[in-house]
């Protein structure tokens, strides 16, 4: 297996992008980063979209986007697996690289979410889910990631505000982030008494409906030479782990076994410890979701996660910032594109690119994707070279 580099990257900014189409949103953040990398050809394409064709009765996005791209008839990909689709087509370009079958090989992920009413959108995330034991009883996301928390504040002690404190952190990261859907500072106050959506969940644990993409390009390692824009960033681990899709077929539903496992195959490939890891993106699609993967994956011990976002352990500075992004919950959740969007993130980190919320002396990066409630979940681990 060769080693594979990242040498581009690109995104554009996210929100309600009521102007562009599908196309139009995916081909700008492609476009940037091809630019980026500075290469004149791409070899192959893969495409993360969770629910185009729900959202805008899209399909066959591979022909599509490398038409759109004008880079057809390279092979192109569509990849899902929920809301780390992008996770899910970072992989699959890492893989393709590095089985020797191509060169050069661009992975992205698109969603455009706004162009349909909320309760639309809410059908399509739904898919995500369990259609027969969970979406037809009326179970949604808000509702079984309050579970999640109610199980977690019963078993642990975490409390409300410690969940707040999430929100307030990662706004206060995509405060900085001028890419980001909400780029604005909130409260404890203002996310504790914000609309109730699921009991203890209100708007401001929420991550929002989002319009947005971001693209990455790959290369060979021994490429790298050849394009010496950037530093260059290694692909040293990539975990891959499932789940029961169901919350009640799991045995705990305050811990993440598709993380766990994921980030210690991740671990394992890079021969790294948590240790060494200097930052994490995660996959903080609720707040609580973010204390949970932090449990998962290690960081602290299970229920000890609130009280490290209290304590200031995951902010920039911190034992491990989490999430300088501004996460899903600040710099916005277009389902297909966040996992290629931790990864820009990550690679913008180790290439010392940041700005105010930059990581001093980042040389290692980790970004954690998960699908539904955790029944899918990706981990990757990038390097500088």
């Amino acid at each position: 297996m060769r080693d594979v580099a990242i040498i581009g990257i690109g995104m554009n900014k996210w929100g309600e992008l009521w102007e562009k189409s599908l196309r139009d949103i995916f081909t700008e953040a492609a476009l940037k980063a091809i630019d980026d990398a500075g290469v004149d050809h791409i070899d192959a394409m893969y495409i993360g979209c969770m629910g185009s064709g729900l959202f805008v009765g899209q399909e066959h996005l591979g022909s599509l986007m490398a038409d759109y791209l004008g880079y057809g008839p390279i092979p192109a990909t569509r990849v899902e697996s929920a809301c780390c689709s992008g996770g899910l087509s970072f992989r699959s370009a890492f893989i393709d690289v590095a089985s020797g079958i191509n060169d050069i090989v661009l992975a992205g992920g698109v969603e455009k979410m706004t162009d349909v009413s909320g309760d639309n959108d809410t059908y399509a995330l739904a898919t995500a889910a369990d259609q027969e034991y969970e979406v037809y009883n009326g179970a949604t996301f808000p509702g079984l990631y309050a579970l999640m928390a109610r199980a977690h504040m019963q078993k642990y002690g975490t409390t409300r505000k410690q969940l707040a404190e999430v929100a307030v952190k990662n706004h206060d990261n995509g405060s900085k982030n001028p890419l980001a859907q909400f780029p604005f500072k909130t409260t404890i106050d203002e996310v504790t008494n914000a609309v109730m959506v699921a009991d203890p969940l209100t708007l401001m644990d929420c991550s929002p409906i989002t319009d947005g993409a971001a693209a990455v390009i790959l290369c060979a390692a021994d490429l790298v030479k050849n394009f010496k824009r950037h530093p260059a960033i290694k692909i040293i681990g990539s975990g891959h782990a499932t789940d029961t899709i169901a919350l009640q077929s799991r045995d705990d539903l305050t811990y993440l076994k598709s993380t766990e496992i994921a980030s210690q195959k991740a671990l394992k490939m890079a021969g790294k410890k948590l240790s060494d890891i200097n930052f994490c993106e995660v996959h903080d699609c609720f707040t609580i979701a973010e204390i949970i993967v932090t449990e998962s994956l290690g960081f602290f011990e299970r229920g000890k996660g609130g009280c490290a976002v209290e304590s200031g352990k995951t902010r920039i500075g911190g034992q491990i910032p989490i999430n300088t992004s501004g996460g899903l919950k600040s710099k916005g959740h277009p389902v297909g594109a966040t996992g290629i969007a931790q990864i820009y993130e990550a690679v913008t980190q180790l290439r010392g690119d940041a700005g105010e919320r930059q990581v001093k002396g980042a040389k290692i990066g980790m970004a954690q994707n998960m699908g539904g409630s955790g029944g899918s979940t990706l981990v990757h681990i990038l390097e500088v070279i």
